[in-house]
């Protein structure tokens, strides 16, 4: 007999943009704009948006009255990380802990990472499926390890013991047999930006 079709996953994204970015200090990297004139984090935001996931929260912290306000109209909810200042953890808590009960998986998106395409961000989607071991979705370029990953509610405990500025990534090598790599064709799932220069470097990023 034929398989069932398989059911369409309720997967949910968090789009941390709490940080304060030092090294492009005064400046909020995630602020910036690019050619088109949307700021990075409406990049990110627009591209998980076209990958079908939902609900999209974004986690806030510093900034995050103009966050919000670049990010007006778009179909989000917005979480403020009253303890942003502690970390990377503080942020993915906050957004782990405002999801919707249904949700079976959460992916973690970083506000710096604009390359990644909604039908990139798709096919980490479509390969989730934790009844069949594929219960983290990483996707990969060059056999590196790249953003967002995909968790599946299993690990949302784990996830909220995590301190400081350490990500869920480290929680990887533990359940490595759970684990689905997803081969990507181009690096913009290991590009984050840090630096004016590294957008300048890119030109649909550029500012000017």
């Amino acid at each position: 007999g034929t398989a069932a079709p398989r059911r369409r996953r309720q997967v949910a994204a968090l789009v941390l943009a709490a940080g304060q970015s030092s090294r492009m200090a005064p400046l909020n990297k995630l602020l910036l704009p690019g050619q088109d004139g949307r700021p990075m984090v409406a990049r990110v935001v627009d591209n998980v948006l076209a990958s079908g996931a939902r609900p999209v929260l974004v986690v806030t912290g510093h900034a995050r009255e103009e966050v919000e306000a670049a990010l007006a109209g778009r179909d989000v909810r917005f979480i403020h990380a009253a303890d942003h200042a502690e970390g990377l953890s503080a942020s993915l808590k906050a957004g782990l802990a405002a999801l919707p009960e249904q949700v079976e998986g959460a992916l973690i998106c970083l506000g710096d990472m604009p390359l990644v395409k909604g039908p990139a961000i798709a096919r980490l989607l479509a390969a989730f499926d934790p009844e069949e071991g594929r219960a983290v979705v990483m996707p990969t370029h060059a056999g590196q390890q790249g953003n967002p990953v995909l968790w599946a509610r299993e690990f949302f405990p784990e996830m909220m013991a995590l301190t400081g500025d350490a990500g869920a990534r480290r929680l990887i090598s533990r359940h490595a047999e759970r684990v689905a790599e997803v081969d990507m064709p181009d690096d913009s799932v290991l590009r984050d930006f840090d630096t004016p220069e590294a957008l300048h470097a890119v030109p649909e990023l550029r500012t000017s």
